[in-house]
């Protein structure tokens, strides 16, 4: 093998879990590691240092470029808009599940919208690579204490809005099972208490599929939701548990076809927000 190709198939792991974590999807992660790969194939050997640092900085400014013209898309998809989900199919190598067992949940990377493109890139390098800030400000050509600046604000605007709840996987699959049961049967009243009064719901269809176009706030309206849905479906819904992103999530098929993924956040009694990705864009690795 090649050793500039061997020299980036090192790396590839930690490259792809840092653009998917900016992008927030696999396509386009993959998009940026392969203008990375090029760019890395068409440079002089001799001036490069680090091969690490070097693709490290490429695939983040290459990343904060798609991210911007990404928001701009974003502002007009028909919507909510939540990241593409990884199937177990997409962690390909022990490597690659290595380096996105964590901080790579549909809620937390939803949340990760909320920062600027460079704010995110920081945040990313900082508080889930723990890259140092000298390492962050060559990364990004900026001062050392402007990084810091940009992480302390990141970090206060997903931490004010990120609910953690210790739930292990065996707990988890309990509360989609419920939700299973009572979803399948339309049982209102059992759906009602399986979410908390203030439970959110949010799904994207992207305007491909059949989804809530707007999120839904507190237990009875998505526990009304459900019960439409039974009602119309007529037994033709078949769900069924999958892993997302390396936690358990429910598969649902419509006569056989997969219509969308659904994961939770849950503090193992109640589940207190819901997202569901039926844009069939998304779901490529799925079906």
């Amino acid at each position: 093998m090649d050793s500039r190709v061997a020299t980036f198939e090192a790396h590839r792991a930690r490259l792809f879990g840092l653009a998917y974590r900016m992008l927030g999807s696999r396509a386009d992660a993959e998009d940026v590691l392969q203008d990375a790969y090029l760019r890395w194939h068409g440079t002089d050997k001799s001036s490069v240092r680090s091969s690490e640092a070097w693709l490290t900085t490429t695939v983040t400014h290459l990343s904060i470029d798609r991210l911007r013209k990404a928001k701009v898309e974003r502002e007009s998809y028909f919507g909510p808009w939540l990241p593409e989900p990884l199937a177990d199919a997409d962690l390909r190598t022990p490597q690659m599940a290595a380096e996105l067992e964590s901080d790579v949940s549909i809620a937390f990377l939803a949340l990760l919208e909320a920062l600027a493109p460079e704010e995110r890139a920081v945040f990313v390098l900082h508080d889930i690579f723990d890259d140092d800030y000298v390492d962050i400000a060559a990364t990004l050509g900026k001062a050392e204490a402007a990084c810091r600046q940009m992480v302390h604000r990141a970090r206060e605007r997903v931490m004010s809005r990120r609910r953690r709840f210790l739930v292990d996987d065996a707990t988890r699959i309990r509360m989609l099972e419920k939700f299973i049961a009572a979803a399948d049967r339309g049982d209102r009243e059992a759906l009602i208490s399986l979410f908390t009064a203030d439970a959110t719901m949010t799904s994207d269809g992207g305007g491909k599929a059949t989804a809530v176009f707007r999120v839904l706030h507190g237990a009875e309206r998505i526990a009304r939701l459900w019960f439409a849905v039974a009602r119309r479906a007529l037994g033709g819904l078949e769900r069924k548990i999958v892993h997302v992103n390396g936690e358990p999530a429910v598969a649902n098929y419509y006569r056989g076809r997969l219509h969308s993924v659904s994961v939770i956040e849950t503090d193992g009694q109640a589940i207190h927000a819901f997202y569901t990705i039926a844009n069939p864009d998304k779901l490529r690795s799925f079906a």
